[in-house]
């Protein structure tokens, strides 16, 4: 094996002069261009781990019209981003898939409306390629700043569907999947079901809402309680129910950290779980789901496999063949039965 070059840092030229090709040939392999002899490849790629050879970003960016970075925008503040494990398993799904395409991600929340300029201005200034949005909420400004900087952008959650032109979303069967949680409380025989919802300016929280109503079309409006999908909103919601209605003997929460909170409040308050009340979450997030006591039934859908097809439809945008747009995308959910009900 030839010594490795030392003294100032690499150029491209060097590589191909080592690896016997044209710089053209070089540049070629390095940018993940097309149309070079398996041989050629393998002599060039040889070259650049001899001679400890890095890419230049800005003269790649002016070849391939490329930054090779994706802004990962999460509408919330910054204390729901670290202590929400939803967050943590879909920014990890889309930094796995960005990963495997060779993309940085690029982390911006939004903390109030007063970081709506700052978005604003760095998606303008051509810093990304592209950017994926969740946890966009109802009256948010974002989708409409992010439509104004013309870039392409796939968002997490179907709020965004009427607020941002032709931006593909993914999301799960929220409605579905709270059917299917109401439902198995009606199978085992409960007669007063409460609703622990979530935030009301979020879609998802929505159709779980609505999904509840799909199979109790006439409940108690006494029987929903809203929580903001944190464990003490899940808490303090399921002591407002115990009170108005002491006979209630099934919970669906809307996310497995609100059931978490409901768990600990009926513990605390001797109620037993499933024998008193059954209650059932949504998420089935492996991290929260081993903190409960008993174990707790919930609606699983795929959160890491949700940022990973994000990314892979970010990327269908970003394909320059004239290939058509990709349509959004509706993830399928399932009950996951446990002891709490």
């Amino acid at each position: 094996m030839p010594e490795p070059i030392t003294g100032p840092r690499p150029t491209l030229e060097a590589v191909a002069a080592r690896a016997g090709v044209s710089r053209a040939t070089a540049s070629r392999v390095v940018n993940g261009g097309a149309g070079v002899r398996a041989p050629l490849v393998d002599k060039v790629r040889q070259a650049v781990e001899e001679l400890g050879y890095v890419p230049n970003h800005a003269a790649r960016t002016l070849v391939t019209r490329r930054n090779g970075a994706v802004a990962v925008i999460i509408a919330e503040p910054e204390f729901r981003i670290f202590s929400d494990p939803f967050f943590e398993q879909q920014v990890r799904g889309i930094s796995r898939e960005l990963t495997a395409h060779d993309a940085q991600l690029v982390l911006l929340w939004v903390e109030g409306r007063g970081d709506h300029d700052r978005i604003a201005r760095y998606l303008g200034g051509g810093h990304v390629d592209g950017a994926l949005a969740f946890s966009v909420h109802n009256d948010d400004e974002l989708p409409a700043l992010i439509d104004k900087s013309r870039i392409p952008t796939v968002f997490g959650g179907r709020s965004v569907v009427d607020r941002s032109l032709a931006a593909p979303y993914v999301d799960c069967d929220n409605r579905g999947g709270a059917r299917q949680a109401v439902q198995h409380l009606v199978s085992l025989g409960r007669r007063t079901i409460a609703h622990i919802a979530g935030p009301l300016d979020l879609t998802a929280a929505l159709d779980r809402v609505d999904g509840y109503h799909d199979v109790l079309v006439d409940a108690d409006p006494e029987l929903m309680c809203q929580g903001d999908f944190t464990e003490r909103s899940g808490a303090l919601a399921m002591a407002e129910l115990l009170e108005r209605r002491p006979d209630v003997d099934g919970v669906f929460a809307s996310n497995d950290l609100m059931a978490l909170g409901a768990l600990r409040t009926l513990r605390e308050r001797g109620v037993r779980v499933p024998d008193d009340v059954a209650v059932v979450g949504f998420d089935d997030m492996p991290s929260v789901v081993e903190l409960t006591d008993p174990a707790l039934t919930t609606v699983h859908q795929d959160i890491e496999g949700m940022g990973r097809l994000m990314v892979k439809l970010l990327m269908r945008l970003l394909d320059e063949t004239g290939s058509p747009a990709p349509a959004s995308v509706i993830t399928p959910t399932s009950l996951v039965r446990r002891a709490s009900a």
